[in-house]
């Protein structure tokens, strides 16, 4: 019987298999009825004239609309007295640019003879964690830098089970360490920035939440490879990014991009939803890679 939850990667576009279950539709009842007219005795008008009808249905449609519109919204709903609109939240100048700035030297476009994907520089010595469906069973890839130079790199192994990769470079010159969240916990509505080569347009940045933690999904492929847990992101994600980095607002990595859901195996896209590796779990599986374990 074919597998009804097919498994592909973000080197091929893939959609997980998901525990326990399939997600269920949910629909919302429908509004109650509107009450049927009043038939009471109509009231003589009132010595002062009526106030204007306030265009509520309006001004809610604009404030969802238009988050900017908001604060006109509530002041239209008020008093009479005209409320100057409140401007928007400001947030601190270059917040995600900066972030994105500060990580992007670290990261990698690989390129192997089946396909391309993405990693990032971990440690010191100028290691680089990827996917092992990235490599692909290579023993040797090509890594872009941002800069735009090119080194060879060394597969010194792989673990397909959680599909982790460990890569060492030519040489170490030039290439700084990302910064590794191994040691907090990301939480559901976090900003997150995912950083990549999605269908190979190396230094992508998407931004956006954690979606949900600890969810259930096959990632890995080969022995041995059963669900494990990973972190849910609606940060788009595409093929090309599997092995890169997903990172808190601080600018330090949460998890490695690893899988997407998708609607259709043959057109697979972004649709919001993501899965992530954490990270705590890939250096574990890296420094066992290069233990020799």
């Amino acid at each position: 019987m074919p597998d009804p939850h097919p498994r592909s990667g973000l080197g091929e576009p893939r959609g997980p298999s998901f525990f326990p279950g399939h997600p269920r539709e949910h629909t919302e009842p429908l509004a109650p009825p509107a009450p049927p007219p009043s038939h009471a005795t109509p009231q003589p008008p009132p010595t002062r004239p009526p106030r204007t009808p306030r265009p509520l249905a309006a001004a809610v449609l604009a404030a969802v609309l238009a988050g900017g519109l908001a604060g006109y919204a509530a002041g239209a709903l008020g008093d009479d007295d005209p409320v100057p609109a409140s401007a928007p939240a400001a947030r601190a100048p270059g917040d995600l640019q900066a972030v994105a700035a500060r990580v992007l030297p670290s990261v990698v476009s690989v390129q192997t003879d089946r396909g391309q994907g993405s990693g990032f520089v971990f440690d010191e010595r100028g290691r680089i964690l990827t996917n092992a469906h990235v490599v692909d069973g290579s023993s040797r890839v090509s890594v872009e830098l941002q800069d735009g130079r090119r080194l060879s790199a060394e597969v010194i192994g792989d673990d397909p089970a959680h599909d982790v990769a460990v890569l060492e470079p030519e040489t170490s010159r030039g290439l700084r360490a990302a910064d590794l969240a191994t040691g907090t916990r990301p939480a559901v509505g976090d900003t997150v920035l995912a950083i990549g080569s999605p269908l190979g347009l190396s230094g992508t940045v998407t931004s956006g939440i954690v979606s949900a933690l600890d969810r259930s999904v096959r990632l890995g492929e080969g022995s041995g490879g059963g669900p494990q847990r990973a972190l849910q992101t609606d940060a788009s994600i595409n093929p090309g990014n599997s092995g890169g980095p997903l990172v808190d607002d601080e600018g330090r990595v949460i998890g490695i991009n690893t899988a997407i859901a998708t609607l259709d195996q043959n057109r697979g896209g972004s649709i919001g939803i993501g899965f992530a590796i954490p990270v705590g779990d890939a250096v574990e599986a890296a420094r066992t890679i290069i233990d020799g374990g």
